[in-house]
């Protein structure tokens, strides 16, 4: 299999684009540990390398009627099994910052379950206070979930000026609440609760 579009390797590809199980796995065993290798240097991880490596054999196993029109194998194994180990490394990541989001709003539901639904109507009146700019630009944000390059389009700013303004935002609020709250509601605030309205 070391010779790339040789006689052998198109006729092996064209047995599995049939559906020829055995040439699969000739397929598997030649490229596995090398695939392996090539992947453990983008995940830095053995066990995701691994994972990779299977998902990828599987794609190529479900979708082996293609394989027939592949030229360069190692060429198009590589390229897929990059891909797909770029997608689980975001995919992790993805997921550390949901687990990270949820240990931060642990400390909202604190404040909830002590019945503190005064903060919110304290927020809301930070909010109030906020010059119409930056409550526009606040409320797009963290209301309705717009991206910076979102307003600055709605609003016809520039995308410095929607951040700037969203941190004179978070800022101003931040100060309102700290200067009409209890320390130990401020505590309980600071993780995550303002950003998150």
């Amino acid at each position: 299999m070391s010779d790339l579009g040789s006689p052998c390797e198109k006729e092996l590809l064209l047995k599995i684009s049939r559906g020829d199980e055995h040439a699969f796995s000739e397929l598997f065993n030649t490229w596995h540990h090398l695939l392996g290798r090539h992947i453990y240097k983008i995940t830095d991880s053995a066990e995701l390398a691994e994972e990779v490596v299977q998902d990828v054999f599987l794609k190529i196993w479900t979708a082996r009627e293609s394989l027939a029109l592949v030229e360069n194998f190692k060429a198009y194994l590589f390229v897929v099994s990059r891909n797909h180990a770029l997608n689980c490394l975001r995919k992790l990541a993805r997921e550390r910052m949901h687990q990270k989001a949820l240990e931060e709003n642990a400390a909202v539901l604190a404040v909830e379950q002590t019945g503190s639904a005064d903060i919110y109507k304290l927020l809301d009146q930070a909010i109030d206070h906020l010059p119409p700019q930056q409550q526009k630009v606040y409320l797009l944000s963290r209301h309705n979930r717009l991206k910076y390059d979102e307003i600055a389009t709605q609003m016809g700013l520039s995308r410095e000026t929607v951040k700037k303004y969203l941190q004179g935002a978070t800022h101003s609020i931040t100060n309102f609440v700290q200067s009409n709250i209890d320390v130990s509601a401020i505590v309980l605030l600071a993780f995550n609760f303002i950003l998150k309205r």
